[in-house]
């Protein structure tokens, strides 16, 4: 993109994990990941910045969300389950409208952070 002075946006999908650590067992190396994605999307936000690169630079940080990892998993306890039973929970497409929306943004509009949580979200 930067060879060719695309204007482009890369986008990386965080979680609400890598802005702070929950007290959630057993997922001590996951808000550790998310932390470095955090890092890893200012970092390359400052050095497109200083290379005066159009590239936009956005993290997406969504809170629970249905997927492999939450109730789609057959191999979670029971513990779990029931903890998903009980709290809000978002879907795959509320994260695909938010990446559509910083998406759709003015090219002179840099959405650094978006977080999508479920109403209701108790953290």
């Amino acid at each position: 993109m930067r060879k060719h002075d695309i204007k482009g946006h890369i986008i990386h999908i965080n979680s609400i994990g890598g802005h702070k650590v929950s007290p959630v067992p057993k997922v001590n190396v996951y808000p550790a990941t998310k932390f470095a994605i955090t890092a890893l999307t200012e970092t390359l936000r400052q050095e497109l910045n200083a290379l005066g690169s159009k590239i936009r630079v956005t993290s997406v940080s969504p809170g629970l969300v249905v997927s492999e990892m939450t109730v789609l998993n057959k191999d979670i306890s029971e513990e779990r389950k029931k903890l998903f039973e009980v709290r809000p929970i978002l879907q795959a497409e509320d994260i695909a409208d938010g990446v559509v929306y910083v998406l759709s943004t003015p090219e002179h509009v840099q959405v650094h952070e978006l977080t999508i949580k479920p109403v209701g979200e108790p953290n």
